[in-house]
Formats: structure tokens, C-alpha cells, sequence
């Protein structure tokens, strides 16, 4: 790998550094990995607003599916 490549590779890491911990300050709850998914996205030119809309419903959903869960549920 050329120096500059290497230079590059660095910034992106420290960059991600960076957005992961404003991430966490805003207490996004989005974990690296699915941050990295957000950033690849909006690279690929989804706008942003949208996408967060659409983990807030995801998430929306998924808590639904936790609350109305039934507790009786015996395995087979």
C-alpha cells in the first residue's frame, strides 16, 4: 500500500472514530456496524432524513413486536 493510500485509510478511520462517538453523545443507540451501513447509504446517496425516519419506525416495530408478545408461549 502507497503511503498515500495508507493516509487515506487513516483518515477514514479517524473519521468514523469521530462519528461513531457523536453517535454516541446523541445516543443514537446505532451500533458500528450499523452506523457503517447509515454512512455506506448516504454515500450511495439516500438522504439522510429519510433514512432515520426509517430506523425510527424499524425500531417502532420492533418494540411493538416486544410488548405484544405474549407471555404464556411455551416451546414445542
Amino acid at each position: 500500500m502507497t503511503s498515500e493510500k495508507n493516509a487515506q485509510v487513516g483518515q477514514a478511520r479517524e473519521t468514523f472514530q469521530m462519528l461513531f462517538q457523536i453517535s454516541q453523545l446523541l445516543n443514537t443507540g446505532l451500533d458500528a456496524e450499523t452506523l457503517t451501513i447509515c454512512i455506506r447509504l448516504c454515500e450511495l446517496g439516500v438522504d439522510p432524513e429519510v433514512l432515520a425516519h426509517v430506523i425510527k419506525e424499524i425500531r417502532k416495530v420492533g418494540e411493538n413486536a416486544v410488548q405484544n408478545k405474549p407471555s404464556n408461549l411455551q416451546p414445542h
